[in-house]
């Protein structure tokens, strides 16, 4: 053996010895080609984007439905709101109405008309039931009207209302006084505005006509009041005193505005007319301590007051059951309520007046 087969061996015996591939994979591709491994990534980068895409449509439908619940509830909340509103508007207005209709009925006056039972001049039609006129002879009797014989665009319904509009009888309002309260009572003459000494029995002439002298004398003695204040010196009317003169003035006649409403109706209580009637009468005959007599007769009565203590263990105050008695004499109208005692107290500043205007002849008849 030669020396080259020597080394040779000896190289051979010191290289590792390799196992041989059981399964050798003979479709492994050793190398790629740069295209295919840019449509790899695009095609990750494809699906990564779909993928954040649908996640950011499933946001936004998730806070678009949200934001709808929201608005269902912000419409369903303004809609509770503007039905307790209109509900409490209603309310209001209905409890003004009854408060209206109280006072008009306290202060006498007449109930406000409904506002259904206005016609309305657009809704349905005033002409009277089953009376229909030709339109040529609606037209002439226009003309005769001298009003036009037709509108722009109007219909032969719309100008039979204007004909039975123009042609029926107006409603006449019942004249009212030029005084300084406006009524509806005719003024009698001044020398016939003394009382009579008994009231006539209601229902006749005479009781009617016993209203109408009290509201002429009341007139009377108002306009003379207001001459009176018109009359003073420029520097009188500045003044505190005359200032406050004058709205005493404006405060009786708004007092005294529902008193006349009742003599208008002449549904005066019989517990007030006969002792205002015996208040007028004497201070017609200026007898004024008589009349402030009657006054504090039927404004403070003569009913007892009771002070302090009316029963004290089972034995009873002496005159206890008299606190219990009511008659027309012993009520205290002033308290029965507000407006009474309004042209009561109104009734009192026309007899101060009266004895400044009409002064008696004997002095003891003047009212402290």
């Amino acid at each position: 053996m030669d020396f080259k087969a020597l080394m040779a061996a000896q190289i051979a015996k010191s290289k590792p010895k390799t196992a041989p591939s059981a399964s050798p994979e003979p479709t492994s591709q050793k190398y790629l080609r740069r295209a295919e491994l840019e449509a790899a990534r695009e095609a990750a980068y494809a699906a990564e984007q779909a993928r954040i895409e649908s996640e950011r449509l499933e946001r936004t439908a998730k806070k678009r439905k949200l934001e709808q619940e929201e608005a269902e509830r912000d419409a369903a909340r303004e809609e509770k709101k503007r039905r307790l509103a209109e509900e409490s508007r209603q309310r209001r207005e209905e409890e003004a109405k009854e408060e209206e209709r109280k006072r008009r009925k306290r202060l006498g006056l007449p109930d406000l008309p409904d506002p259904q039972t206005i016609e309305n001049g657009d809704g349905a039609d005033s002409t009277p039931a089953g009376q229909d006129i030709p339109d040529d002879d609606l037209r002439l009797k226009l003309r005769s009207l001298n009003e036009p014989a037709s509108l722009f665009d109007e219909t032969h319904t719309a100008r039979l209302k204007r004909y039975f509009t123009l042609t029926k009888t107006p409603v006449t309002k019942p004249k009212l006084s030029d005084g300084p309260i406006p009524t509806t009572l005719e003024p009698v003459p001044e020398k016939d505005m003394l009382l009579p000494e008994t009231l006539p029995a209601n229902g006749t002439p005479e009781h009617d006509f016993l209203y109408r002298q009290l509201g002429s004398y009341f007139t009377l003695l108002l306009r003379e009041w207001s001459i009176a204040l018109s009359q003073r010196d420029a520097d009188v009317k500045a003044s505190s005193s005359g200032k406050a003169a004058a709205n005493s003035y404006l405060l009786v006649l708004k007092d005294l505005t529902p008193l006349f409403r009742r003599f208008e109706r002449r549904d005066l209580d019989h517990g007030l007319l006969e002792p205002i009637c015996q208040i007028v009468r004497s201070a017609q005959r200026r007898r004024y301590v008589e009349a402030n007599d009657k006054y504090l007769t039927l404004s403070i009565g003569k009913a007892a007051w009771p002070i302090g203590v009316t029963m004290v263990g089972i034995h009873e105050r002496s005159a206890r059951e008299k606190l219990h008695e009511s008659s027309e004499a012993k009520q205290a109208h002033i308290m029965s309520d507000e407006v009474t005692r309004k042209y009561l107290q109104s009734i009192k500043r026309c007899l101060s007046f009266a004895q400044t205007r009409w002064p008696p002849e004997d002095l003891g008849q003047l009212m402290g």
